[in-house]
């Protein structure tokens, strides 16, 4: 099923790109154009995510498949080199939330400054000549406009929407007791809401929780969690009024004397 949710993700994103290239013009009073300006920055929001469900081995059992689809993702993403991007994936696991996290900025956390930091642990000079190369075979096609306007701002767009849902929200300061042990919060249980946001990203403390599950079940585990999370309170409350019924009234205590 990994290899079918891939394909998918895939060839919507190609299907599409190409398609608003080919026939949406660039007209900022037309509607259409900026419904396919979101619908495109979704979708590399999407090709992102499979790359990220690749350095989980979440997409294929089969290792080699597994990284085609990796190496294939973040490549089409924006020339990221898939081997680095595993390699420091890997590294915020096993560091959320400290100087050893390259996800992580323990200075200021305003928001545009961590992102910022955030782009250059993954900014490489192959990355920079992948795009330009790619960017010079679109002008063989298409025009500065359409390739800036349709294909490069929505796949910076998206960075926002990763970055926001994947690492701003869920770990930013400061780190309650209900983040342990993974330093990560999550969003409220709204399944519509949290593939639409970033394909279920947003569900972090899930993700931490169950790093082998693929995004498209990880409403499955906010679920048990929540249920967990349920029965823990619902036994919180119970040895709560446990403890008060075991403590004697003021006035039991008096006609006892």
């Amino acid at each position: 099923m990994g290899i079918i949710i891939a394909l998918l993700v895939l060839i919507s994103w190609a299907s599409h790109l190409g398609y608003i290239l080919l026939y949406q013009p660039v007209d900022p009073t037309d509607v259409w154009f900026w419904l396919h300006l979101l619908i495109q920055t979704w979708l590399f929001t999407g090709l992102f995510i499979t790359g990220h469900d690749a350095m989980h081995g979440t997409i294929s059992r089969n290792k080699r498949i597994n990284n085609f689809f990796g190496y294939l993702s973040s490549t089409l993403y924006a020339g990221l080199w898939y081997p680095q991007l595993k390699k420091k994936h890997h590294l915020h696991h096993a560091h959320v939330a400290t100087e050893d996290d390259p996800d992580y900025h323990t200075g200021h956390q305003n928001f545009f400054i961590w992102w910022f930091s955030f782009m250059k642990q993954y900014l490489t000079i192959w990355q920079i000549l992948i795009m330009a190369t790619l960017y010079n075979i679109g002008l063989l096609y298409f025009s500065d406009q359409q390739l800036l306007v349709l294909w490069i701002t929505p796949s910076i767009l998206s960075t926002f929407q990763l970055f926001y849902f994947g690492t701003y929200r869920p770990h930013r300061r400061p780190h309650t007791e209900e983040m342990k042990p993974h330093k990560a919060r999550s969003q409220k249980r709204n399944h519509l809401w949290a593939l639409l946001s970033c394909f279920f990203f947003g569900y972090h403390y899930e993700h931490h929780a169950s790093p082998h599950t693929p995004w498209w079940k990880l409403y499955r585990i906010k679920r048990s969690i929540g249920r967990e999370v349920e029965r823990s309170r619902g036994r919180e409350v119970e040895r709560s009024r446990g403890k008060r019924s075991a403590v004697p009234r003021s006035d039991d205590r008096s006609l006892g004397r």
